[in-house]
């Protein structure tokens, strides 16, 4: 079989491990895998699939990034890219091995629909795709968060600052939730447990009073800024599939300044932003991701194809792509709670 693999959307520590663990299974049976450089993009416009050689996997368990390049292309503008994709797969390869998001993984069901030979694999640093309780990217987003909290708490307590800490997140508090409870976070305000500015001010203050004369506040970047007194902007740049760079509303920064005008505090602001993304995976990111990818060749050699492998618990189980592809994995109260009980 040729099996063809691509990565789509945003980059990730893990997806050379996943790209292994497809390959490894995949050159043991005898089958050739094709990589597809920079995602949809590889097959909407010219094919861009290679032979991948097993020499070629050696040693990128630990890299971050990807060895296939990635891009977020547009399919539908304009229009026909999902058909040069169906035609693509269906002239150059046997199966495809599709690794990504949400966005991807509606792709990946609207050409399984179609008849089209093709498993997904879950990733996405947000943690948010339903139906799964692993996404590769994830647990090494948290470590570089709890480590950069770590970090910023020794100048916090120095200078008695407040830092307010800007991570990832689109609709989902996934990475602030759990990189800030890893990390021991003050306060932490996500998308799906909005606070208004006075909350937040009201927080820092009691705390003060208290005698804790620093605080660290993280803030999730697709928090509503009206909920906190801004005014959402219609001018955001796009990243090319239809969403937007959410990093460019500027979270934390208006956080920062609402808190610097009630007075009596010294702010501080950092973006983690792109670092979320960079370096090497963490072990748990090495074997899980190294375990779906496998999974997603079993799926393959199977024929089990408009599936993709999620993890629950400590098993990887088989799931239809329309279960993952549509909805998003929310914070649930209960977790929130947890973390508010450190506040």
């Amino acid at each position: 079989m040729r099996i063809g693999v691509l990565t789509a959307g945003g980059d990730a520590p893990g997806l050379n491990a996943a790209i292994r663990g497809l390959g490894q299974m995949a050159f043991r049976d005898g089958h050739e895998l094709i990589g597809i450089t920079n995602g949809w993009a590889g097959l909407a416009t010219d094919f861009a699939g290679r032979p991948l050689a097993p020499a070629e996997l050696i040693g990128v368990v630990g890299q971050g990034g990807t060895l296939l390049g990635t891009a977020r292309y547009d399919l539908d503008n304009p229009a026909g890219g999902r058909d040069r994709v169906l035609e693509a797969i269906d002239q150059n390869l046997d199966a495809l091995v599709a690794i990504g998001g949400d966005g991807t993984q509606r792709i990946s069901h609207w050409l399984a629909e179609r008849g089209a030979p093709v498993v997904g694999v879950p990733k996405t640093l947000d943690n948010d795709l339903l139906g799964t309780d692993y996404c590769i990217g994830f647990d090494t987003a948290i470590s570089i968060v709890a480590e950069s909290l770590d970090r910023l708490y020794t100048t916090a307590a120095s200078h008695h600052r407040v830092m307010v800490v800007e991570t990832m997140g689109r609709a989902t508090g996934w990475v602030a939730a759990m990189g800030g409870l890893a990390g021991g976070a003050d306060l932490i305000v996500i998308p799906e447990f909005p606070m208004t500015m006075d909350e937040i001010i009201a927080h820092l203050v009691k705390r003060r009073s208290s005698k804790n004369a620093f605080s660290i506040v993280v803030v999730a970047e697709g928090i509503n800024l009206e909920t906190i007194g801004g005014v959402e902007s219609g001018q955001l740049s796009s990243e090319g599939i239809g969403g937007v760079r959410l990093a460019t509303r500027g979270v934390g920064q208006f956080v920062a300044s609402k808190i610097d005008e009630h007075g009596g505090f010294e702010v501080r602001t950092t973006v983690l932003g792109h670092l979320q993304r960079g370096g090497s995976p963490t072990a748990y990111d090495r074997i899980w991701a190294t375990r779906v990818g496998a999974a997603a060749y079993e799926a393959v050699r199977a024929g089990k194809f408009g599936m993709i492998p999620v993890v629950h618990g400590s098993e990887v189980d088989l799931a239809p792509l329309s279960s993952v592809a549509h909805g998003q994995r929310r914070v649930p109260r209960e977790l929130y709670e947890l973390c508010a009980a450190f506040f």
